[in-house]
């Protein structure tokens, strides 16, 4: 399910500088990485993709359906799901409720969302919490649930803004498994600072600086911009240094 920006202009408020500025990028089938320093565009490129906020010039386009023309806005939405930095919950809800009230959101009937809810709880491995508040689970089954509800309406494209921020190392794992799991029925970009295991989850990488894609390529490929003499198991890290210009950490 590719996703596709063509010659988008996007700026937050009249006077500033276009955050995005004539972009023209199209996302591969399959898992991709978004890096980039903070301030890339990053967020703002997948609040684009997921139809929350529209460009100023140019389309962002999706299996044929277009952003900009509102008799598409539907079906786009029903096709790809976003999950924020930060996702928030509506206080006094069980899991349960929570996920299948934003299936409802996503256009399900309210029969099909209850029905799919359990579902989705349990591919992210939190069945046992499915009856439970939301407030009583810890940060990272929080995480957990809110891939949850982006996954509980079939979703074609999932947009993850830094889906790996407060987990811990087991958590993380358990992410990464999750994208394994999706691979081949669910195409995914996220937006990420953690790229220790991208050579292990993704099919590609695309770096953003300013706006614009520096790099767009597979693993391997970004993998090759390491330099000769990196430390052993920091290849990635001195891949991504050397394509921003930046010095190796």
């Amino acid at each position: 399910m590719p996703l596709h920006y063509q010659s988008c202009t996007f700026r937050y408020g009249r006077r500033t500088r276009p955050v995005i500025d004539g972009l023209d990028l199209h996302f591969s089938p399959g898992h991709t990485v978004l890096l980039g320093p903070n301030g890339a565009g990053k967020s703002t490129l997948l609040t684009l993709g997921a139809s929350a906020t529209f460009p100023q010039a140019g389309k962002v386009q999706v299996a044929g359906l277009s952003t900009d023309r509102r008799k598409d806005l539907p079906a786009y939405r029903r096709k790809v799901s976003r999950l924020p930095q930060k996702p928030t919950f509506l206080p006094g809800m069980t899991c349960c409720e929570h996920v299948a009230y934003v299936g409802w959101l996503k256009g399900m009937s309210e029969r099909a969302a209850w029905k799919a809810a359990p579902a989705a709880i349990e591919r992210v491995g939190l069945t046992e919490k499915t009856g439970h508040k939301v407030t009583t689970l810890s940060g990272g089954q929080q995480q957990r649930l809110a891939i949850a509800q982006a996954l509980v309406h079939q979703a074609e494209l999932l947009l993850l803004d830094e889906p790996t921020v407060g987990l811990d190392p087991a958590q993380r794992r358990r992410f990464h498994d999750l994208l394994a799991e999706l691979r081949g029925s669910v195409s995914v970009i996220v937006s990420t600072h953690d790229i220790a295991d991208l050579d292990q989850s993704f099919d590609e990488v695309v770096v953003l600086e300013q706006g614009k894609p520096r790099f767009q390529g597979s693993v391997a490929q970004f993998a090759a911009h390491a330099r000769p003499d990196s430390v052993p198991g920091r290849h990635l890290e001195s891949a991504y240094a050397a394509l921003l210009g930046t010095v190796e950490l």
